[in-house]
């Protein structure tokens, strides 16, 4: 049974328990009503998973979007027999299989944790509801889009640069908190070269700081 169709732990909206970090994200962004913050906080739950596991493989449909709480994910997609690595994120993000999520089709995307992670969860019909009973949760949904959109947009920045030094020094620039965490073979993937080719990089790059 893939992971997050497994029992999970709900959210409790007693005020003596933490409230989701949906909400505070929220909140953060627009002004929400209390009873949609009570909503998310009902709908939401915790789920963990373990380095190397899967939250999402192709063919299943993705009925969940999840926030990290703790812990980097990344997207893949097959080629063969070899894994091209298309997206990278860590803690204060959401992750999903975003077609599959967004048009409850099954998904083409793997969904890997690369370290421990610890989610937030809230179902696809639980979203609807929100969009369809609380207008105010539609502003915040459109904020989220716009900033995921920006991130696409940087990759396919990335995908167009032709010099492997460039595409490093950019990824350095917008993703250094990631640097340390991430399995090197994951990032020279996800830059669109060889693990050689990043490794001279990197040499090259350091012996010019000394």
């Amino acid at each position: 049974m893939p992971l997050h169709n497994q029992p999970v732990e709900q959210w409790m909206s007693r005020p003596t328990m933490p409230e989701s970090p949906i909400v505070t994200l929220a909140r953060n962004l627009h002004s929400i009503s209390a009873d949609a913050q009570a909503y998310v906080n009902q709908k939401s739950f915790s789920h963990r998973i373990r380095k190397n596991e899967m939250l999402f493989t192709p063919g299943e449909v993705c009925s969940y979007l999840y926030f990290v709480r703790k812990g980097i994910l990344r997207g893949y997609v097959k080629d063969g027999i070899k894994d091209i690595t298309t997206w990278i994120t860590g803690e204060g993000e959401f992750v999903a299989a975003i077609a599959s999520f967004q048009l409850q089709q099954p998904s083409a995307e793997n969904v890997q944790a690369i370290e421990d992670c610890e989610l937030t969860g809230l179902h696809y019909d639980d979203l609807q509801y929100l969009y369809e009973n609380h207008p105010e949760t539609n502003i915040v949904g459109r904020m989220v889009l716009e900033r995921y959109y920006r991130d696409a947009e940087e990759r396919a920045f990335i995908a167009r640069l032709t010099e492997a030094t460039s595409k490093y020094k950019h990824f350095i620039a917008t993703k250094s908190q990631l640097l340390n965490r991430v399995p090197l073979k994951f990032i020279a993937s996800y830059l669109g070269m060889t693990l050689e080719t990043l490794s001279r990089i990197r040499s090259k790059l350091s012996q010019g700081k000394q």
